[in-house]
């Protein structure tokens, strides 16, 4: 690895427009030919650095330095011109084309200035393709492809515009665990080829597994630069954090009761009209949580989904508490005691344009004590939204801001606090702490032992397999729409249930 350095940002500086100041004085560098690892809480200003290093962004004070000549970008073009790409965590792609055409695009090798040569770029990018271990078909067209592979033609978008340094953000989210083992191979062997890559996560087994050198970030600032051999997850998270983090939580022993959830040969289509749940059959106990892992796209969207009223039941029966529920709507399933926290927040869960108080009453803003089917009562509104600042701990400057401006974490909080505040008998979790830092992940995960204790019951949908595996009293591995197996915890691998993952049933 090379001392010298690939960037070099000195006391970055960034204030928005309507008084915001995300970071305050930032010294950030990245060694050429090292992964650095670069991470902290919602909120923290990791990404809007890295925006200003690939030129999204410009700072409004600081400096940056490229291989030692100093940059001004103002446009992401000015970063790929001194080498730097990134790789966002939502792709950039145009599914109706090809993998060629999506690379090239803004880039296009033509024949006498007037032609598109796409011959000749298919031919640089299988030689790109091959050098690098990120194999992909150039002439497959990307809607078709899965996930990871889209990721990869995202990073060859950026290799094949010269990037030296890669920035990825947040690039395992939607990765199974073989597909991260084979891509941090990939990674390493593009560092030992020469690259410098900063990677941007919140997972801190995966910082300390991939990268050489981790920089940690706290309210727009940097609290230190560690080593990562030596380096633990509780040094990590301290410093993230400003306190001791219980990455380890306690799961009391609980006697299971009846059967709260009982699902009898359910099939669900997807959006594409294709069944996406086949003749599931399982149950869901009192005071026990029943975590599904899986690959994104193998139905697990669609069975939350089934379960809460967002999405027609094709075939087969749900009951709660003994009661058939199958495609009832969602106000029904929230008398009958089911809360959903959705896995897309933004999408299924709040209106951001709404403020706090608003958006903690959803569904319920016609009920006592909040009001009727003709006016609500506000002042009974904020006075609740008040109450359920202190108690699930959500950091806002009052309960009349907009949700828009409250960080992730904190939305999260606010989707946990109206669920919970309707004391279910019955949740279903969807990827509850996706994106969240270390302490909103605390937070969730505490939250959810405690409805177990309280002898509710759970549904955790995750494709985190630590959360899996910490909370769940049983794990159903989901594949292609059926559950290979269902299993204790302790009887499970992260190396069994990735093969799970792929479809394969472990002999023990």
């Amino acid at each position: 690895m090379s001392s010298s350095l690939a960037a070099d940002m000195q006391n970055i500086q960034k204030t928005y427009r309507d008084g915001t100041v995300a970071l305050k004085g930032v010294d950030f560098n990245v060694r050429e030919g090292e992964i650095h690892a670069l991470i902290g809480e919602n909120g923290a200003g990791k990404t809007t650095l890295m925006k200003i290093l690939y030129g999204l962004l410009r700072p409004t004070a600081g400096k940056i330095l490229i291989r030692g000549k100093e940059v001004n970008f103002r446009h992401p073009s000015d970063g790929i011109k001194n080498g730097v790409g990134m790789v966002q965590q939502h792709f950039a792609l145009v599914p109706d084309f090809t993998v060629v055409e999506n690379i090239v695009l803004g880039s296009e090798p033509c024949k006498q200035g007037v032609v598109v040569d796409y011959k000749s770029a298919v031919e640089v990018i299988k030689k790109l393709s091959e050098e690098t271990g990120l194999h992909v078909d150039p002439e497959s067209r990307v809607e078709g492809l899965p996930v990871g592979v889209q990721q990869r033609v995202e990073i060859l978008k950026m290799l094949y515009r010269g990037a030296m340094t890669l920035i990825l953000d947040e690039p395992t989210s939607v990765l199974s665990p073989i597909e991260v083992e084979d891509f941090f191979k990939i990674l390493k062997d593009l560092r030992d080829k020469g690259r410098t890559i900063i990677f941007v996560t919140h997972k801190l087994k995966e910082a300390l597994a991939i990268s050489d050198r981790i920089t940690v970030m706290r309210a727009g600032r940097v609290t230190g630069a560690v080593n990562s051999e030596g380096s633990t997850p509780q040094i990590l998270a301290n410093m993230m954090v400003g306190r001791e983090v219980e990455l380890k939580l306690e799961k009391k022993p609980v006697t299971v009761g009846e059967p709260l959830l009982e699902v009898e040969d359910l099939w669900v289509r997807s959006d594409k009209g294709l069944f996406a749940v086949k003749g599931l059959n399982f149950t869901v106990r009192r005071g026990e949580i029943f975590g599904v892992a899986g690959v994104e796209g193998n139905g697990q969207t669609e069975l939350g989904e089934s379960l809460t009223g967002l999405r027609k039941v094709e075939k087969g029966r749900v009951k709660v508490n003994g009661k058939d529920v199958t495609n009832a709507p969602p106000n029904e399933l929230t008398r009958v005691g089911i809360a959903h926290i959705p896995e897309d927040r933004h999408k299924r869960g709040l209106i951001v344009d709404f403020d706090l108080a608003e958006n903690l009453v959803l569904g319920s803003q016609s009920n006592a004590p909040f009001g009727t089917r003709f006016n609500m009562s506000l002042g009974t509104i904020y006075d609740y939204a008040q109450e359920a600042i202190g108690k699930f701990s959500i950091v806002a400057p009052s309960e009349k801001v907009r949700v828009k401006y409250l960080s992730g974490g904190n939305q999260q909080r606010l989707v946990v606090a109206r669920e919970l505040g309707r004391n279910p008998d019955f949740i279903v979790a969807a990827q509850p702490t996706r994106g969240l830092d270390v302490a909103a992940t605390e937070y969730v995960r505490t939250i959810l032992l405690k409805m177990r204790e309280g002898r509710k019951a759970v549904l955790l949908i995750s494709s985190d397999l630590d959360e899996i595996l910490q909370l769940s009293d049983r794990v159903a591995v989901i594949y292609e729409g059926a559950f290979v197996d269902v299993r204790k915890p302790e009887e499970l691998t992260e190396e069994k249930i990735g093969l799970m993952m792929g479809g394969v049933k472990p002999d023990s």
